[in-house]
C-alpha cells in the first residue's frame, strides 16, 4: 500500500466509534523505512487558516485494521492529541 492510499481514508477510533479525520502525513524510520506513526490534523481546522493545527500522532502499533474505505485505531484520544 502506499502511503497516497492512506489520505483517502478515514480515520476511526473503535473506543468511542469516532471519526478523527484522514491521514495527511506518517512517520516513518529513515534507517528501516517502516511507518512509525500516522498524524491525522484535528477536524475542522484548515493549514492553520483558522488557527493553530492540533494532530493526533498515532503509533502504528495501535492499528488495529486498515480496509477499503478506513483505518481502524484504539487509542484514547487525549493521550495521542499534539497541540500546536
Amino acid at each position: 500500500m502506499r502511503v497516497c492510499e492512506l489520505r483517502q481514508k478515514e480515520v476511526i477510533n473503535v473506543c468511542n466509534c469516532k471519526s478523527l479525520g484522514v491521514p495527511m502525513d506518517v512517520d516513518f524510520d529513515p534507517k528501516t523505512g517502516y511507518i512509525q506513526a500516522i498524524i491525522v490534523p484535528v477536524p475542522g481546522k484548515l493549514c492553520s487558516f483558522f488557527g493553530p493545527v492540533n494532530e493526533f500522532v498515532i503509533p502504528f502499533a495501535c492499528i488495529k485494521q486498515i480496509g477499503a474505505d478506513i483505518i481502524l485505531v484504539e487509542i484514547q484520544e487525549e493521550k495521542f492529541l499534539k497541540k500546536a
